[in-house]
């Protein structure tokens, strides 16, 4: 009975695929080569292995346990990569934090998943420190600073003499480790649990579709504590033996710089980043003929910005990416010889992603062509939402995933995403797609970013309302713009208000809040 109990360990050792078993796959194949560079600190594979298992193991020596939340509110750095690997070596679970939250917003992602530890960037300890009372952490350190007690700081104790073997802590590959919080833009966020074996059925996935290789130079510039850059870019890139550049905060002039000096191959950004960079004066697309792979996604990228990312980055093979993060979060992929047909759809789903169109109110399937809810089956999916039964439940009706997407299929199965059933404007008893206005606004030279939204109206129910950014110097009135929509609108879709603002309100990650602006013009 003995032998039985050591061999079944052994065999689940042997076999158990980990995210920190990935991790170390890669090191031992790709030891010597640069994985990682954060403001001139470059880690070869070996020592970046290395740094994760002393961090790891002095989370464990805190006084953490296995199971145990771990919050990191800061912005991008190596440490903040690294505290997240650890995560995944010591048996703890890792919560991601938006570093724009504050006090209130803060407090509830604490204290609803429970975080035993809190590690953050110095800029933001005053947040910390105005709901402190309110928190019950068992640890409270830095990602990095140099104010901060060595012993409690995870590019310290990276850089250290600490142990540098793995943990001994009994690891599955159904394990939780990391919990996601939606953006929360149209209420509070929920926590979607991901384990080991969801992640890293999505990086294959990634791996396969996004043509990921050990040559690519990447750009990580967006908020790491969003799934995209984290999940669908960063990890993949590491777990192939790439290159990654970290950027901590995500400006045009910074993004073009990096590009240009380290000459880049590989980059993702949401519409409202790709737009301000074509936008930009430093815009030369001569000095981007090495970026080669450019991904997009987030949000509904307007198919004008697509045809202009083409037309001047001829070189650059376009990847649409679709998805959320409680399906880790990538579900389908519209990839470069796919564009030129369908250059408005995101794609088909990914090898690992059953997904089918179906009628909100009844649940039957969608005929091709027929407008329905997104529902997916797939390994990559999360396990639930944190403490919250009843929403997992919803989420999980019938055996699939409501994504709360508004779409349809062709009979070829490419996915067009028609816009958040929310975001749905209701006018005189009519649908209309604030996308489908959206992308006509779009068209007109002088507007530089555009968001429909639908407001309350005695009359209509809902009138469709354009919240404009225009371009610098242009001159443009709302008379004017509303001739130019009904140039290319039926009557119904032509936007009843204009409103002219300097910037549109957005997360961290690029998100438009269209939640704020109802808010605002309502």
């Amino acid at each position: 009975m003995t032998i039985a109990m050591d061999t079944r360990a052994w065999v689940q050792q042997a076999t158990r695929n980990t995210i920190g078993d990935a991790l170390h796959r890669i090191a031992v194949r790709c030891a010597e080569q640069v994985a990682l560079e954060y403001r001139g600190r470059r880690w070869i594979y070996q020592d970046l292995d290395r740094a994760v298992n002393r961090v790891a193991n002095r989370l464990l020596a805190l006084g953490l346990h296995k199971g145990d939340r771990v919050a990191a509110y800061g912005k991008n750095s190596d440490a903040y990569l690294i505290l997240w690997l650890a995560c995944t070596r010591s048996g703890l679970i890792h919560v991601p934090v938006n570093f724009s939250l504050t006090e209130r917003e803060l407090a509830y992602v604490l204290i609803q998943s429970g975080a035993s530890a809190l590690f953050m960037d110095d800029s933001l300890q005053a947040n910390v420190d105005a709901i402190a009372h309110s928190l019950d952490l068992v640890v409270r350190g830095r990602l990095h600073g140099e104010n901060a007690d060595r012993h409690e700081d995870i590019l310290a104790i990276s850089q250290g003499e600490g142990e540098d073997r793995a943990p001994q802590v009994e690891l599955s590959d159904t394990d939780v480790v990391q919990i996601l919080y939606t953006s929360g833009t149209t209420s509070d966020p929920k926590g979607a649990m991901h384990t080991h074996r969801s992640l890293m059925a999505e990086y294959a996935s990634c791996l396969l579709h996004l043509d990921i290789k050990a040559t690519d130079r990447c750009l990580a510039a967006l908020p790491l504590y969003h799934s995209a850059q984290m999940h669908v870019f960063t990890l993949p890139s590491l777990l192939a033996g790439a290159f990654t550049c970290v950027l901590d905060t995500p400006t045009p002039e910074g993004i073009l710089q990096h590009l240009k000096e380290q000459r880049l191959n590989s980059f993702f950004a949401p519409p409202t980043v790709w737009i301000s960079l074509l936008h930009h004066p430093s815009f030369v697309a001569a000095e981007l003929q090495h970026l080669n792979k450019l991904y997009y996604g987030a949000s509904i990228m307007p198919e004008p910005i697509v045809q202009e990312l083409s037309a001047r980055l001829p070189q650059s093979g376009l990847y649409n990416c679709y998805g959320q993060s409680e399906i880790a979060p990538l579900a389908t992929v519209l990839r470069p010889e796919e564009h030129q047909a369908r250059p408005a759809s995101c794609g088909r789903p990914l090898m690992s992603v059953e997904t089918r169109v179906v009628d909100p109110a009844t649940g039957e399937v969608c005929r091709p062509g027929e407008q329905g809810e997104l529902v997916h089956r797939s390994p990559q999916l999360m396990v639930g939402y944190w403490g919250k039964p009843d929403e997992t439940a919803e989420a999980f009706t019938d055996g699939w995933f409501h994504s709360g997407d508004l779409g349809y299929q062709d009979e070829q199965g490419y996915v067009w995403i028609v816009d958040r059933i929310k975001d749905i404007v209701n006018t005189g008893g009519v649908l209309v797609a604030s996308r489908d206005v959206e992308d006509v606004l779009y068209t007109h030279p002088e507007v530089d970013e555009v968001a429909v939204i639908g407001v309350p109206d005695e009359k209509w129910i809902e009138a469709i309302a354009a919240v404009v950014v225009l371009r610098p110097e242009a001159e443009l009135d709302a008379e004017e713009l509303i001739r130019h929509a009904r140039m290319h609108l039926a009557p119904f879709k032509v936007p009843k208000q204009i409103h002219f603002v300097t910037r549109l309100p957005k997360n961290t990650s690029g998100k438009l809040l269209k939640r704020a602006l109802r808010q605002q013009f309502s």
